[in-house]
Order: structure tokens, then C-alpha cells, then sequence
């Protein structure tokens, strides 16, 4: 685990010819699974070039300011007591993620996010409880769980960072720690591009808007099977907006 932090440099704004040219990445590792009210533990925002080359990046170590849950700490490895002797305060972690990822995506940059409902809306939650002005509609996001569900939609299995990852063919060696998860769903964001350059349009804008659609699409098609198998009420429905909830 990497807890120094580099400081950010001013990407200058470009319009890339095509949106794989330089993509940002993120990813958090946090207290749990519920976006409303678990915390950021570490967090990670990275900038690759074309080839999945890593040209700048920032990583973070927060104090959560709660126990950090056992089931958590199995997955990242951060502990409570590690988190209050070694992490930064939520808030400035929080203000400066925000603050990261807010400097790529005006720039036009592309920001990757394995699952990116899941972050995103985290990070504005924590944008909210600690008084921060929040990414409300962060644009354009590049989401490829949301891309290898629509382009790939019958091939079985998992469709976890560590199976996708090595279904395309990318290194993960270290699943669940902020940079290693990042990093590796850029790349695989690349090799999505790469795979299906005939179906994927070379603006970023309009992937951005077709993603929209295609996670409410697939949010409608999974709430439809657990209806089925009666694990959700006919009344119920699963939240299908990207990338924040």
C-alpha cells in the first residue's frame, strides 16, 4: 500500500483525437458497500497514455473517521487503528479526490471507473456529509463493466475487475488495492476500445450518453430476472442511473 501522495500537476486542456490518447483513472477502496453511508478508506486518481503507461498519479490514505469493518479490512487490508495512525482527515482526502478528478474531467479528459455508480456516488456522499461541493455529473466517464456488459452480453461467468481483467487479457496482481484496481480497469478500458473499435464511437461525449442508457438497460433486464427468482418484490426496482446514483 502506497500512502505518500504526489501532488497534482495542471493538465493542460486538449482535445484528444480519439478518447483512448490519455484516460484518467479512480478508484476508492472503503468501510462497506452502502454508498449513503460507508466511508473512503484509500483512494487513488492516475492519469495512462495510450499504451496503459501510468504518466501521473495520486494516492491517498484516509482517516474514515468510523471502524473500519473486519469484512473490509479482509478485502483492502487497512485497519482502524492503521487508518487513525496513518490517514489523512476524511474531509481533505474527500476535498482533494473531488478537487483531482474534477481537473481531469474539464480538461476533457476521460476519467475509468470499474463500476463507476459505485464510486462516484460514494464520493459525492462524502462530498455532501463533509460540506464539499460535489461531482454531480461528472463527464465524460468511461465505465468498462458497464461497456463489456452491453458489447459482450452473453459470455458467461463473473463479470468481476479480476475475471474481466483476465478475460482481456490484463494484470492484476494485487485486486482490491485502489491503484492496482485503477490502473488495471483503464487498461481494460483500452483493450475494450481496441476489441470493438467497430461498435464503440471515437467521441467521448457520446460513449458517455450511451452508457447512461445502456446501465438503465441492464439495471431493467436484472431487476426483471430477480423479480423471478423472487429475490426483489414486483414493486421493486434496481437503481439503474450512471455514473451517480
Amino acid at each position: 500500500m502506497v500512502e505518500s501522495r504526489v501532488e497534482v500537476e495542471t493538465v493542460v486542456e486538449v482535445t484528444p483525437d480519439r478518447w483512448t490518447s490519455r484516460i484518467g483513472v479512480f478508484d476508492l477502496e472503503t468501510t462497506g458497500v452502502d454508498v449513503t453511508q460507508d466511508r473512503i478508506v484509500t483512494a487513488y486518481v492516475g492519469l495512462l497514455d495510450a499504451t496503459g503507461r501510468v504518466i501521473h498519479e495520486e494516492h491517498w490514505l484516509a482517516d474514515p473517521g468510523m471502524d473500519i469493518p473486519e469484512g473490509a479490512t479482509a478485502v483492502h487490508g487497512i485497519t482502524t487503528a492503521h487508518a487513525r495512525a496513518h490517514g489523512r482527515p476524511a474531509a481533505e482526502v474527500v476535498a482533494e479526490v473531488t478537487a483531482a478528478l474534477r481537473t481531469l474531467l474539464s480538461a476533457g479528459i476521460p476519467v475509468v471507473a470499474y463500476n463507476a455508480a459505485y464510486d462516484f456516488s460514494l464520493l459525492k456522499c462524502e462530498g455532501d456529509r463533509h460540506g464539499l461541493q460535489p461531482l454531480d455529473s461528472p463527464a465524460p466517464v468511461i465505465d468498462p463493466l458497464v461497456i463489456d456488459k452491453t458489447l459482450d452480453r452473453y459470455r458467461k461467468g463473473k463479470r468481476t475487475l479480476d475475471v474481466v481483467a483476465a478475460h482481456y487479457a490484463v494484470p492484476l496482481d494485487a485486486a482490491h488495492e485502489a491503484s492496482a484496481d485503477a490502473i488495471a480497469a483503464g487498461r481494460v478500458a483500452l483493450a475494450l476500445a481496441e476489441r470493438f473499435a467497430d461498435r464503440l464511437p471515437d467521441d467521448v461525449l457520446e460513449l458517455h450518453t450511451r452508457q447512461i442508457g445502456w446501465a438503465r438497460e441492464q439495471a431493467e433486464s436484472l431487476t426483471e430476472y430477480f423479480i423471478s427468482i423472487g429475490r426483489l418484490e414486483p414493486s421493486e426496482a434496481l437503481n439503474g442511473t450512471w455514473p451517480v446514483r
